[in-house]
């Protein structure tokens, strides 16, 4: 058998080696998208973005039956839905080790987005530093940032990314970055099926304030090493910065330590493990700066 052959063979056998572990979302009012089983205990990861409907969602599985499928909870920041099913033992696919991605590695991605598994293959072309946390626009923490070229086709959100030996690396979704394919992996969704098993939903901090990005002033941009930070346009009453003291007209440049030169860097900071902290926040008012103490609260 040709090189080319034997590759054609693998990716076939890997589709059906992980179509059973591939579901069908119907959560939305057109079209539908597709699920991930995270455990045999009938829990189902998929794209948040995909599910519009929190009743009335409905799972298909490879075998034609379907399910009435409960929302268990949605974290929009990391574009992660957990769905759960009863009554009917599921099959988690197996997981390629940590750390095993390569730019350039092939990516071949399974979906249902009708009654069988449809497949398309990419690669990966993006790949961020192994251990560095990537921001999304929303605030939440992926594990690392990992792209495809995947271009985004109907009803594939929600799909497993596999490798060639049909191991999954992770969930396939276009809703986090406008046109961009990107790869939930394993430690970011373990994270958010932990977190909304316990909570029902995403949990993040709150200061009370609303901000607005300005540059800094020359000379307090060289007395703070930072080119801007957020202005305060509004404080809510009895919130954490209300209670902190923080105004009004004030410019927060950093918060428990770190530097807050854009929004994106305050999202950073008020995750899960934030909330309940007693914080130090540096604020400048009236050309001064100003260190406050503040309590990080959780979002009701």
């Amino acid at each position: 058998m040709n090189p080319i052959s034997e590759l054609s063979s693998a990716l076939s056998q890997a589709v059906a080696q992980v179509s059973p572990s591939v579901v069908r979302v119907e959560g939305r009012a057109r079209g539908s998208s597709s699920g991930l089983v995270w455990s045999a205990q009938g829990h189902i990861v998929t794209a948040e973005h995909t599910v519009q409907h929190d009743e009335g969602i409905t799972v298909g599985f490879s075998d034609g039956a379907t399910a009435e499928a409960r929302l268990v909870g949605r974290d929009p920041s990391t574009g992660v839905a957990l769905l759960e099913v009863k009554g009917k033992q599921l099959a988690p696919p197996a997981w390629a080790e940590a750390g095993s991605l390569a730019v350039g590695q092939l990516a071949l991605v399974v979906a249902r987005p009708g009654k069988s598994a449809r497949a398309t293959l990419g690669v990966i072309s993006a790949l961020g530093a192994a251990g560095e946390a990537f921001r999304t626009p929303r605030g939440g923490k992926l594990d690392r940032y990992v792209e495809t070229d995947v271009a985004p086709r109907a009803g594939f959100s929600g799909g497993a990314v596999l490798t060639t030996e049909g191991k999954a690396v992770g969930l396939h979704t276009t809703g986090l970055l406008r046109d961009t394919a990107l790869v939930l992996t394993q430690g970011t969704l373990e994270r958010a099926v932990a977190t909304l098993l316990a909570h029902g939903g995403a949990r993040r901090g709150f200061l009370g304030i609303g901000t607005y990005p300005v540059r800094l002033p020359a000379a307090l941009e060289k007395q703070l090493g930072q080119g801007s930070g957020l202005l305060v346009v509004s404080v809510a009453a009895d919130s954490p910065a209300d209670k902190s003291g923080v105004l009004m007209g004030d410019l927060l440049v950093s918060l428990a330590g770190q530097p807050v030169r854009h929004m994106g860097d305050l999202l950073g900071l008020l995750d899960e493990e934030h909330i309940g902290q007693d914080a130090p926040v540096k604020v400048v008012r009236a050309g001064e700066s100003k260190d406050l103490r503040i309590t990080i609260a959780a979002r009701a």
